[in-house]
């Protein structure tokens, strides 16, 4: 599984399309274990380019704090899963808490 998570200053950036990286998770759901984490700088930001180019990474599962309804989309669309209104902290914790199904999301905070 490869948890893509988009990062500013190590933690969640809160806008999905306006983050400096995304922290690309390989994560094993059955040992709920993070093998690695790989932090990439994405293409700038034009409506469709991020989910296209997640995809293309491999990336499974997106956490992020809010996301607009295209970009949900477009992940639907190719079997991403999405997770919008996860609160700000380290990919290392978004992704166990993912795992063990603790993840506590709140509101998408994106309007758009």
């Amino acid at each position: 599984m490869l948890i893509a998570i988009p990062v500013a200053n190590g933690k969640l950036c809160a806008h999905f399309g306006h983050c400096e990286q995304f922290a690309l998770v390989e994560a094993d759901p059955a040992t709920k274990q993070i093998k690695s984490t790989k932090y990439l700088t994405p293409p700038p930001h034009e409506p469709g380019v991020l989910p296209r180019w997640l995809h293309e990474q491999g990336a499974n599962v997106i956490l992020a704090g809010g996301m607009g309804q295209r970009a949900q989309q477009l992940f639907a669309q190719n079997g991403v899963q999405v997770v919008v209104g996860a609160p700000v902290d380290t990919p290392e914790n978004l992704v166990a808490a993912h795992l063990n199904g603790t993840l506590v999301s709140g509101a998408n905070l994106c309007d758009h």
